[in-house]
């Protein structure tokens, strides 16, 4: 089951294709953070397929999917973005970008067939693989005796998301990534033992 919580992407560039009704439809996404990265990357896939009929698109990017746009490209009003958009939409995705390919295969699919393509397409493209569960976190520098670390760790395991560097010297010195969503809790607890001298941390932000 999704968790609503999220917001999902993609790790890397997947394509797909189907047949309908003789026209082929071909989507391919991409993992995008910025308006120009998604332009870059449609004009690309439509260079690249400029004998097809349509090349149509949609991108979302943003934390929280606060940014997005799409084209028909010729196909009828609101038969072909939109509904890509959409499914898109449906599936909590961001940092992602669209394009579906079409070419002709002479069968008119008519306003409601187009719909169902171009979102069939894209539901079929994002189906191939599990999508990327997209986390906003912080790291956090601890530095701890070996004495204390069993207890530090065991107080605090459940909060990583991932341990990104460890470092042995007189002391251990962590660098831990946390959800940004857990850091009041955490670090009301370092503080603690901070306050006690048993570590020193320091918080990082993530870009």
């Amino acid at each position: 089951m999704r968790d609503e919580n999220y917001f999902y992407s993609i790790d890397h560039q997947r394509t797909t294709s189907i047949k309908i009704k003789r026209s082929i439809f071909i989507c391919t996404l991409e993992y995008v953070t910025t308006i120009e990265q998604a332009k870059k990357f449609i004009t690309r896939i439509s260079k690249e397929n400029k004998t097809a009929t349509h090349n149509c698109w949609a991108y979302i990017i943003g934390e929280k999917g606060d940014y997005f746009h799409c084209s028909d490209a010729g196909e009828p009003s609101g038969t072909a973005g939109k509904p890509m958009l959409n499914t898109m939409v449906s599936q909590r995705m961001t940092q992602i970008a669209a394009v579906v390919t079409r070419h002709f295969g002479g069968v008119k699919l008519g306003v409601p067939g187009l719909i169902k393509a171009y979102g069939s397409c894209v539901k079929h493209t994002l189906d191939l693989k599990p999508l990327k569960k997209l986390i906003v976190s912080m790291d956090i520098y601890i530095e701890v005796s070996y004495e204390f670390n069993d207890i530090l760790m065991a107080q605090i395991k459940n909060y990583l998301t991932r341990i990104n560097d460890t470092t042995y010297t007189d002391k251990i010195i962590y660098r831990v990534e946390i959800e940004l969503k857990d850091h009041v809790k955490v670090c009301g607890l370092l503080s603690q033992y901070q306050s006690q001298k048993k570590i020193k941390f320091k918080v990082n932000p993530q870009p």
